[in-house]
């Protein structure tokens, strides 16, 4: 059966692409400007939890316990996933979605105490990481006590009959935000998480299909507490980044990086993906750089180890905020989606024949971090004599040039790569790679799902 969460997002990208059609707004949109981000998040990275999953023990503890792991590899934020006791009425599996929620203002008991949650937030800060919680407004389980206590929360047919948001989505009711008291439980909710467990925001779970005007009150409310709070929203959709919103989903340039590594489409597709966001988004609007998540399967299961790694370096070499989720950092190949939302499926931590992958990730952050060119809004595509295979393109500020390039193919490429002159630029090295077997930009061999970094320093005058 085809999973509802892959259907959610399918759906949450089609609402998007709606919104920019009515009354043209698109272009209206790509002249305005996104709001203002916070200067840390440039050089961020987000990390994805899901507790059920993440460790042995599949709780808060579980986590708390590897938060030195995840500092030292370089995360800033960690986003958990729904951790809220889930509901039983039309569960899917053995225990259930998160995403079906029975209690907004409770913890699921499997995950531990408001104790053990508030160790884990204090402790992560500590490390200097910011929490944020997937919130899902949207909809929620069908034994959720709002069914009964308010029904009018809820979207009804014309029989007076509650009914999903979407008819596949059987195992949840939609709301109705028509309704004032809703958006304002709601917008209590929020404030409830912040300001008893001080979390730092919330990652907005199908936030395309909840009323744009909803998420600006609530963001007007939620920074009455807290000036900086961050919120992430689960869409592809313009306006949600002009008032509401700090970053979005980059769904359209991962849906191309699925077609180019596993359908044969051209690599320039996702230069053109790229481009294509450029002309629709407000100027300034961040996205989050996913190549792996909890809604479909694994990377490693999808591209291979090498292509994996491949799409990761693109990833983290792009503008704006990459994401790692639960255990990419060392290649885990356990499901996901479908049936992992619905049963336990921990993660396995020393998956075997895997290249350095913690070390590469540590590095290419720590690069990240060490180089504001990484940080910088926009991107310089740099042409190239094979377009289907390989993708080049310059990351630079007024101190030092990267020019990275990825062969997304798994056969050897040879190459010239545009990029001016070529004088002073040396490959980096990292871990598991060796030296490279060719150095010039102008005549480069890369095998299969091979990729390099370029770096030369900025010639002062």
């Amino acid at each position: 059966m085809k999973s509802s969460r892959n259907l959610r997002l399918v759906l949450s990208v089609a609402l998007g692409s709606l919104c920019l059609l009515w009354s043209g707004r698109a272009a209206d949109l790509s002249t305005a400007t996104a709001r203002p981000a916070p200067a840390w998040l440039s050089g961020a990275v987000i990390y994805e939890v899901y507790p059920r999953a993440f460790s042995a023990e599949g709780n808060f503890n579980g986590i708390t316990a590897r938060l030195g792991e995840l500092h030292d590899l370089g995360v800033d934020v960690l986003w958990l996933m729904p951790i809220h006791p889930i509901g039983a009425l039309e569960r899917k599996g053995s225990y259930g979605s998160p995403y079906a929620v029975r209690d907004y203002l409770a913890i699921n008991p499997d995950y531990g105490s408001p104790e053990d949650l508030q160790r884990l937030v204090t402790a992560a800060h500590g490390q200097k990481m910011r929490v944020i919680l997937d919130v899902v407004l949207n909809h929620s389980a069908w034994d959720n006590r709002l069914i009964t206590e308010h029904p009018e929360f809820y979207k009804h047919d014309e029989h007076g009959k509650i009914i999903p948001p979407v008819k596949e989505w059987t195992d949840v009711a939609g709301f109705d935000y028509t309704n004032p008291q809703l958006r304002a439980y709601m917008i209590g909710v929020l404030q409830h998480w912040v300001t008893t467990f001080g979390v730092d925001g919330f990652r907005c779970d199908v936030a395309g299909m909840v009323p744009v005007g909803f998420w600006n009150e609530a963001r007007v409310a939620l920074e009455k507490i807290k000036p900086d709070v961050l919120m992430l929203a689960e869409a592809s959709q313009p306006d949600l980044l002009l008032h509401a919103f700090d970053l979005d989903y980059s769904w359209p340039l991962h849906g191309k990086l699925n077609e180019v590594l596993l359908r044969g489409a051209p690599a320039s597709d996702l230069q053109r993906s790229w481009e294509d966001s450029r002309q629709t988004f407000p100027q300034g609007a961040r996205h989050m750089r996913i190549s792996d998540n909890h809604d479909e399967a694994r990377a490693v299961a999808r591209f291979g180890v090498r292509g994996a790694l491949a799409a990761s370096v693109l990833m983290f070499t792009l503008d704006g905020v990459p994401l790692l989720y639960n255990g990419m950092e060392v290649g885990d190949a356990t499901e996901s989606g479908d049936p992992a939302l619905f049963e336990r499926l921990p993660v396995f931590w020393h998956p075997k024949e895997r290249p350095p992958l913690r070390d590469i990730y540590r590095e290419l952050i720590q690069m990240r971090k060490s180089h504001s060119a990484f940080g910088r809004d926009g991107v310089e595509w740099l042409r190239n004599t094979q377009p289907a295979d390989l993708l080049s393109f310059r990351r630079s500020d007024a101190d030092d040039e990267f020019v990275v390039v990825i062969n997304l193919s798994n056969r050897p490429v040879s190459a010239a790569v545009e990029a001016g002159s070529a004088v002073g630029f040396k490959p980096l090295v990292f871990p598991g790679m060796g030296e490279p077997t060719s150095t010039d930009l102008a005549a480069l061999k890369l095998t299969g799902f091979e990729w390099r970094i370029f770096h030369r320093p900025v010639a002062k005058p």
